[in-house]
């Protein structure tokens, strides 16, 4: 199932407390801190995995946590999951794989994209200069996605057959799909 504007998802309702989470500092994380911080929360899954749900044409997401400095997501994927090319404006995140895995493209000018596949147990953070596409690379995958600041609007493009790069501004709530130019 697909996340729809009753969800958590949209609404930008938190389904989980700031008590049950690991420590927050009460600040704007880094990169580097917002790894950690995701593999805290991953190891404890009693926290998340109740939020767990598949949908075979897509992918299924929900907030876990939104405050003024940390905004943490859920997400399930299948095969058939593509965000589409987008950035996360001004703010720095971090993913990690709990299930399965996901892959990550990242557009280079003038070439192939380069891609990676992020297996359980692994993750990877970046800065808000960061551009990529993610998608399931195996049915019943699970990320969580933490962004700091909390996302506000994000950066959706296309890329056409000639090489040329568009840039839509979205909502955080708006759901990613690949927008082909």
């Amino acid at each position: 199932m697909t996340a729809t504007p009753e969800t958590p998802a949209r609404s930008g309702a938190s389904v989980l407390l700031a008590a049950e989470l690991p420590a927050l500092p009460g600040r704007t994380l880094d990169p580097s801190e917002l790894l950690a911080w995701v593999r805290e929360l991953a190891a404890n899954p009693r926290l998340w995995e109740r939020h767990v749900r598949h949908d075979t044409e897509g992918r299924y997401f929900v907030s876990l946590y939104r405050d003024t400095d940390i905004d943490v997501w859920l997400l399930c994927w299948s095969t058939r999951g593509d965000t589409g090319w987008h950035d996360h404006d001004t703010s720095a995140g971090a993913v990690l794989v709990t299930r399965g895995a996901v892959v990550e493209n990242r557009p280079r000018l003038g070439g192939t994209p380069t891609n990676r596949t992020v297996p359980a147990g692994r993750g990877f953070a970046f800065g808000p200069d960061h551009i990529h596409r993610m998608a399931g690379a195996v049915d019943g995958s699970i990320s969580i996605h933490v962004y700091s600041p909390p996302l506000w609007h994000m950066g959706q493009y296309s890329i056409s057959r000639s090489g040329v790069m568009r840039r839509f501004a979205v909502s955080y709530a708006d759901e990613l799909r690949p927008l082909d130019g």
